[in-house]
């Protein structure tokens, strides 16, 4: 079984640089710590409902794993809400942003079984993920052990759609897409009535962690 809560926060990877792919969808963008709780519940059972209700065919996600997070008054240490656990977990999530940029179910599948153990408090084990999801591990240690830095927010889950802050309002994130979507290709997700954030409940998470481990599959960007 895996967990559903996570964690995350800290580095220097350039994630807003990152391609945001195709500009007719709505641009979806999610800032967050990988051991905040509220963080944790939104990745695992808010926003991976997009995979289920093919919300994901309308959105160019991006996801920056930091917040909360600060260098201390010699600029050389970095400061993280939940302790150095999480600074180091927000640069592990950050770099498998980078290194999987182009492959949405690898870096997805990732994090969302990190955040899932975070959830279970079993976050130590985070680097089981690379041998659950059958994905190598020296990418992402290579670029997490090559350095790391820090940004911040003030709350988080920061939920951004189409650079428009939805606030304490994240777990609605849905009815904002729908709306702010202009294509003609509508999905399930957005045919009224507008679906609850409640059917994030619905699907087993186990067939989640399962679609993640077939990259091959069409949520790819």
């Amino acid at each position: 079984m895996f967990p559903s809560h996570v964690a995350s926060s800290c580095s220097n990877i350039d994630v807003k640089a990152l391609p945001f792919g195709n500009p007719q969808k709505v641009n979806l963008s999610l800032y967050y710590e990988t051991l905040n709780p509220n963080c944790s519940n939104f990745i695992v059972q808010n926003l991976a409902t997009v995979f289920d209700n093919d919300l994901i065919s309308i959105i160019n996600l991006r996801m920056v794993p930091w917040g909360n997070a600060y260098t201390n008054n010699s600029g050389k240490t970095i400061v993280c809400k939940h302790g150095p656990e999480e600074c180091m977990l927000n640069a592990v999530e950050a770099c498998a942003i980078n290194v999987w940029n182009d492959n949405l179910n690898k870096f997805y599948g990732f994090i969302y079984c990190i955040e899932f153990l975070a959830i279970e408090g079993r976050h130590k084990d985070w680097s089981t993920c690379f041998y659950t999801l059958g994905l190598p591990p020296k990418p992402v240690l290579d670029c997490y052990n090559s350095g790391n830095g820090t940004q911040a927010s003030t709350f988080v889950p920061w939920v951004v759609v189409n650079n428009q802050p939805i606030r304490e309002d994240y777990g609605n994130f849905t009815t904002y897409v729908c709306n702010a979507y202009k294509g003609t290709a509508v999905p399930n997700a957005c045919k009224s009535p507008l679906p609850g954030t409640h059917s994030a409940q619905e699907a087993s998470r186990a067939k989640r962690m399962s679609r993640f481990k077939h990259p091959s599959r069409k949520h790819l960007i």
